[in-house]
């Protein structure tokens, strides 16, 4: 289960583009196909296998190169140019489905993705946070906090010496902590994202809060400035498209004043507005600067801020940026630290992107914070206000929903580590959380086949839709064989966010694409999407997600083994979680309609399944025959589901059904597969047939989930 994870999936993306580029048409090693035991030349490689793996590599670098080359579009999976590998990432910022900005351990701003799906892998070295130190009206400190020493702005101070900087996570969280060497002054820098469980609208918005502890050693009062700069764009080319251009702001709500700058990034396609400001209060003063050269020597900025610890503050829009010229921003924060005393500056970072088009163009989406902020592009003024007014309130919340876990000492330190700084892939999965348009009705949503669904369309009315890639190089939205994996994050914290995947997904199943493809593995035609079956994912952000489904095309996923049974346990799963008994009625249908189609792979009628002999699941590279652990337990697993909801929805003629398969497939697992010590990997007695799989019990482990691992449901 952990190597089909988007960290490890990242990580082998990285590793298997450099083998394609080194063994060119070996393209098929470099994914996870079926791979022989020992390498090409070693003599026992028959022929076949050769020419098969030829003709694979063959027909993906003809569909790399239609696709790449000459329609100018990303590959779903992109196995000749990989993302090399950068082990310098650390808390993105940002809520659910409104794009991530990310910053490395060492501070920088180096990761965008604003753009549904997009990542752009820029460091931008105009965006950060410099310090100045005032004591008796002279300066006598002035820092870029940051460890580089770049080619621009070489009129700044740069080259801050890592020793003295630490940094740490738990995600939603970070913490950089600066101790400013030879000064007797501690900077404490805690993020800040309003990522809150059972919260559906804080956490969709696309903010950041940077909360700026002050701790002074000296034996005198310090005037202490936190400069914030800001490229208008995100290191791209299109930064250099022209036609760009800031504006000061502030706004003032409730008695609260907050002040910075806007950056209007006037792109064609999904135009932005950054916006950088800071928290006014009594004793903490808030100045600006509306733009200058972030290409340049920067020395009018830096001898600005030197000069008293403020910056000139312009009033007026600046000029749009000619093509070729890049823009930027910076707002700054001071106040006076007393001797041995403590202040606090609060700064954020928001960003705007109301409405987005995928790589289709077709259709325009309204992302989930809008039904609170407008999608008028005007709104980054009132989500900075939000935000820095707010953070407080998502700090107390996060920390009830974090603090009983941290505090248990019988949970070793690396899972309580992992269980939440892994949910960095929450926001910064390529996530999208978007509403459903005011003038979309029900059948809209439902297609043709999908009236049955009575409670979908008030359902996403009200929650919007919800999608999350695969991983940064397997661009494809909710891919369900390891959705099932994942699928704890949402039903735990976010469950009306699962509810809302779950409906998307049986409107696929019981609608069909018969539009023809050919699958890269086998060469073969075959239809897209078959009628009641599930779908392996919902698009690839490229073309047009929810409309077209499975950009998955290595294999024809309707004959796989395990998607419509992952459905089934997911929707038990859900009901046990959450008592949503509407949804339960909704689901039934759509789960017979898959057990049935699932059921034509019992080909022996012995209450068990059988594999094909191909790489029939998620494990897309393993060749099964026969019976197998993996299927068949969670055949098992979704047959004794089957049972259940049949009882709680009294359709006694179905549980009679399936407690009649049930038995006798229970049987036929034990016999089949069990050798006295775990359960072989298939039936097929080759070779392999006898390995041990770490999944094997991955249906006991879901009915343990649901409460139904003991006695008569015990697979």
């Amino acid at each position: 289960a952990a190597a089909e994870g988007p960290l490890m999936r990242q990580y082998e993306g990285a590793a298997r583009g450099r083998g394609v580029a080194a063994a060119g048409w070996r393209v098929c090693l470099a994914h996870r196909f079926e791979e022989p035991r020992q390498p090409y030349g070693a003599g026992d490689v028959p022929l076949r296998d050769v020419l098969r793996h030829v003709g694979l590599g063959l027909r993906y670098f003809r569909w790399w190169f239609k696709k790449t080359r000459i329609e100018k579009k990303s590959a779903f999976i992109d196995l000749l140019c990989a993302i090399p590998l950068q082990q310098i990432y650390g808390c993105p910022l940002g809520g659910i489905g409104g794009g991530t900005i990310t910053r490395g351990w060492r501070g920088e701003f180096c990761r965008w993705q604003l753009n549904p799906g997009i990542y752009n892998y820029e460091t931008v070295i105009a965006n950060q946070f410099t310090v100045c130190l005032r004591c008796k009206g002279q300066t006598i400190y002035q820092q870029v906090l940051s460890v580089e020493r770049p080619s621009t702005l070489q009129g700044w101070n740069w080259g801050y010496c890592g020793h003295y900087a630490f940094y740490h996570a738990l995600y939603p969280r970070a913490w950089m902590v600066y101790e400013l060497p030879g000064q007797d002054v501690v900077l404490t820098c805690r993020q800040v994202s309003p990522v809150i469980p059972h919260d559906y609208k804080d956490s969709s918005l696309p903010v950041g809060v940077f909360i700026w502890e002050v701790e002074n050693g000296r034996d005198e009062d310090v005037e202490v400035s936190i400069m914030f700069s800001m490229q208008n764009g995100m290191g791209t080319k299109e930064d250099r498209s022209g036609g760009h251009w800031n504006e000061p702001f502030t706004f003032e709500k409730d008695g609260e004043r907050v002040a910075g700058v806007l950056l209007h990034h006037c792109t064609r396609v999904n135009p932005f507005t950054l916006a950088i400001s800071a928290r006014e209060k009594a004793g903490t003063g808030v100045t600006h600067l509306t733009a200058f050269n972030p290409t340049g020597l920067g020395r009018e900025v830096w001898q600005d801020l030197l000069q008293d610890g403020r910056l000139d503050s312009p009033t007026g829009k600046s000029s749009l940026t000619e093509k070729g010229e890049v823009t930027a921003a910076a707002v700054c924060a001071s106040c006076r630290v007393p001797a041995r005393g403590h202040r606090t500056l609060e700064l954020a970072l928001a960003w705007d992107m109301p409405c987005v088009h995928f790589g289709s163009k077709e259709k325009l989406h309204f992302r989930r914070y809008t039904r609170f902020f407008g999608s008028g592009g005007d709104a980054a003024p009132a989500l900075s206000h939000h935000a820095l007014t707010h953070y407080e309130e998502w700090e107390r919340k996060i920390e009830a929903w974090q603090n009983p876990i941290l505090e248990n000492s019988q949970l070793p330190s690396w899972y309580k580590s992992a269980l939440f700084n892994e949910l960095y892939f929450m926001t910064d999965g390529g996530t999208i959380w978007m509403e459903v348009p005011p003038d979309c009705c029900a059948e809209d949503l439902q297609g043709p086949a999908g009236a049955g669904l009575s409670h979908l369309f008030p359902f996403l009315r009200e929650y919007g839709r919800f999608a999350y890639l695969e991983g940064q190089e397997y661009r494809m939205y909710n891919t369900y064989d390891v959705h099932f994996y994942a699928s704890f994050a949402l039903i735990m914290l976010w469950p009306k966010l699962q509810i809302s995947l779950q409906y998307d997904i049986a409107v696929t199943v019981v609608n069909e694409d018969v539009q023809p493809r050919q699958y890269l593995m086998c060469g073969q035609t075959a239809q897209v999407k078959l009628r009641n079956v599930v779908p392996h994912d919902i698009g690839d952000p490229g073309d047009e997600p929810w409309q077209r489904v499975n950009a998955y095309l290595m294999h024809d996923t309707a004959d796989w083994k395990d998607l419509n049974l992952k459905f089934v346990l997911q929707v038990y799963r859900d009901y046990y979680l959450t008592h949503d008994s509407l949804y339960l009625r909704d689901m039934w249908p759509v789960c017979q309609a898959v057990m049935e189609s699932e059921l034509k792979f019992d080909t022996d009628n012995d209450g068990l399944i059988e594999n094909g002999g191909f790489a029939d699941q998620t494990y897309d590279a393993w060749v099964v025959h026969g019976a197998s652990a993996y299927c068949g337990g969670l055949w098992l697993a979704a047959v004794c589901m089957m049972c259940k909801m049949a009882d709680v929805l009294g359709d006694a003629e179905v549980q009679q059904k399936y407690t009649d398969i049930l038995r006798k497939g229970k049987e036929a697992f034990e016999r089949m597969l069990w050798n006295g010590k775990y359960y072989n990997y298939d039936s097929s007695g080759s070779h392999t047939s006898n390995s041990i799989m770490s999944d094997q019990c991955a249906g006991q482990w879901f009915l343990g989930a649901c409460g139904l691992d003991q006695g008569e449901f015990e697979v």
